[in-house]
């Protein structure tokens, strides 16, 4: 196609773009909008009341919203209480532990102080001085090895009624089941 075939197109002409020509625009032919009497005053009424009932909406919320949000809350105070207590717990620990060790050292400082009474050289002067008993000469001793061995025997009081009749009971249950 040569130069002065070619036609340059001019948006505005056609409808959208398309090779279809577009409506006769010009003013005698282009008709006047249909007025409506009030249409504005009731368009602006229906938005009024459009955004007073949009403002008095309350806000929808899910019951299965509300009650995961209560099961929060109260999981978490019972996790704030579990700390609390284990807060207390630790603290008496500590507090039981150095109650514990004021204990023993005061153990200690008492068997020091009551081996430190105890004089054996003392005792042994009062034993002999004064009660007359002396040490065992080595003749003295002797070393007896018994055959039987030493044994206990404890006795203790139940209740055999209450122990017969449990007895009786699971016996006749164990007939019951063998037939």
């Amino acid at each position: 196609m040569g130069a002065e075939a070619a036609r340059v197109l001019d948006y505005n002409q056609y409808n959208y773009g398309s090779a279809a020509p577009a409506i006769d625009t010009d003013a005698e032919t282009k008709q006047m909008p249909i007025r409506i009497p009030r249409a504005q005053e009731q368009i602006r009424r229906r938005e009024v009341e459009r955004a007073a009932a949009a403002s008095q909406r309350t806000p929808v919320v899910s019951i299965p919203a509300v009650l995961g949000a209560l099961i929060i809350t109260v999981l978490f105070i019972f996790v704030v209480l579990a700390q609390i207590q284990y807060n207390e717990a630790v603290s008496e620990t500590v507090r039981l532990n150095e109650q514990l060790v004021r204990l023993t050292e005061q153990r200690r400082e008492l068997e020091i102080t009551f081996e430190s009474i105890i004089d054996m050289k003392e005792i042994e002067r009062f034993v002999r001085d004064e009660l007359g008993m002396s040490r065992p000469e080595k003749d003295q001793i002797v070393i007896y090895r018994g055959v039987l061995t030493d044994r206990a025997e404890v006795i203790t009081y139940t209740d055999n009624r209450s122990v017969q009749g449990f007895g009786e009971f699971l016996s006749s249950l164990m007939e019951y089941i063998k037939r």
